[in-house]
């Protein structure tokens, strides 16, 4: 772990140039620019609102809110597990002509997820001050709750970049995996109030992407504290993973360039 995290500091200005840089290509040749970043996430939400709220009359409080905060996690969890397998593949030219960490390519994306995020965060708070959402001062624990979203996403996206050097077929058997938990998540349904008993918990409990949305659901919205047990089992978990997936990396470092 202290090689990681010397790695780390050493590279960390190359991930943030290289994450402004992949940032500024997206919009490029945009007319709207950076505006994209705000449209795209607002445009989902009033689709998914449309179709989930008034097509099938859900009438969880605050609806708009609730899609949005789900989308904001979602989107995180998605872009950073999908985006992970095929990463060292995707950047063939840098990983066999100079040396980098690995897991650098993964948190160069990972700013550039979290920017995005935030913009989807930073709507969800406005869409709450407009449906007259009352905050409490629980909403700080949306902090610790994205730490440990992060590192959850994080760990399995280390893992999943190391094996998908070799394994081809982990692009498409990962899409369909995500595609499953797109809908068992509760993106656009309250697990809480929809689905009772055993696999309701099972849902909230063992789906690292329904816990933190309704963790994140839970201190902004509705002004509860989290589930701390759970929050910090799940930190343990996330840190695990982190600890094999820098393993594995660090084991094979040198094999990457010769498999790609």
């Amino acid at each position: 772990m202290s090689r990681f995290f010397c790695n780390m500091k050493k590279y960390y200005k190359y991930a943030i140039r290289s994450a402004k840089a992949e940032l500024k290509s997206e919009v490029a040749d945009s007319y709207l620019n950076w505006l994209w970043w705000v449209i795209e996430p607002f445009c989902f939400m009033i689709i998914y609102s449309f179709i989930f709220g008034v097509v099938f009359k859900n009438n969880e409080p605050y609806f708009a809110s609730f899609v949005m905060v789900g989308l904001a996690a979602w989107d995180f969890f998605n872009r950073m597990i999908s985006g992970s397998v095929k990463l060292i593949i995707n950047n063939r030219d840098l990983v066999t002509k100079v040396y980098l960490p690995k897991y650098i390519l993964l948190f160069s994306k990972s700013l550039t997820y979290l920017f995005k995020m935030a913009i989807s965060l930073g709507l969800a708070f406005g869409l709450m001050l407009f449906q007259h959402v009352p905050l409490t001062w629980h909403i700080l624990w949306i902090f610790p709750i994205l730490v440990v979203l992060y590192i959850i996403t994080f760990g399995i996206g280390m893992i999943l970049m190391h094996f998908g050097v070799s394994f081809n077929d982990l692009g498409n058997l990962t899409n369909i995996v995500l595609r499953m938990v797109f809908y068992l998540s509760g993106i656009f349904f309250n697990i809480k109030t929809r689905l009772h008993g055993f696999l309701g918990h099972v849902l909230l409990r063992v789906n690292p992407a329904a816990f933190c949305m309704n963790e994140l659901r839970q201190v902004t919205i509705y002004g509860g504290l989290p589930t701390f047990k759970w929050l910090i089992l799940w930190l343990i978990v996330g840190i695990g993973l982190c600890a094999y997936g820098i393993h594995v990396i660090h084991k094979n470092e040198n094999s990457y360039a010769k498999v790609i």
